[in-house]
């Protein structure tokens, strides 16, 4: 197993990891197979979704402030009960196919951490799954 680190600088971001997974993937020569990323964070999560345009993002974010408002009628004590919705909703793990050595994403598709109560020092597990 290995391991990406990642550090948010905001409460809430989406931080691209494209390119940390693909030098993963040529550093270990991985050929043909399924990468499995994971967030152990409860806060956090993983998706994939358009890259090119940082206005996608944004949408996305200010899409779940709307409809999960950080000051609610939440019961957790922490004060971060909508990070965990959030969280939840974005997902913790992806599965990724490898093909030939190259990560198989569509054009403008990128990997994101999400991070929902930030800033922190965060870590994704990453399982490499051969088809041979």
């Amino acid at each position: 197993m290995q391991e990406i680190s990642v550090q948010s600088t905001k409460r809430e971001e989406f931080l691209d990891i494209t390119d940390q997974v693909r030098d993963l993937i040529r550093e270990n020569m991985w050929s043909n197979g399924l990468l499995v990323l994971y967030s152990t964070h409860t806060t956090a999560g993983i998706t994939v979704n358009e890259a090119a345009d940082p206005s996608v993002v944004r949408d996305i974010l200010s899409f779940l402030g709307r409809t999960i408002p950080r000051h609610g009628d939440y019961k957790h004590l922490e004060g971060n009960s909508d990070a965990h919705i959030k969280s939840s909703l974005m997902g913790c793990t992806q599965q990724l196919i490898v093909d030939q050595g190259r990560l198989v994403l569509g054009t403008w598709q990128g990997i994101f951490f999400t991070e929902f109560d930030g800033p922190r020092s965060r870590k994704i597990k990453v399982q490499w799954i051969p088809s041979e």
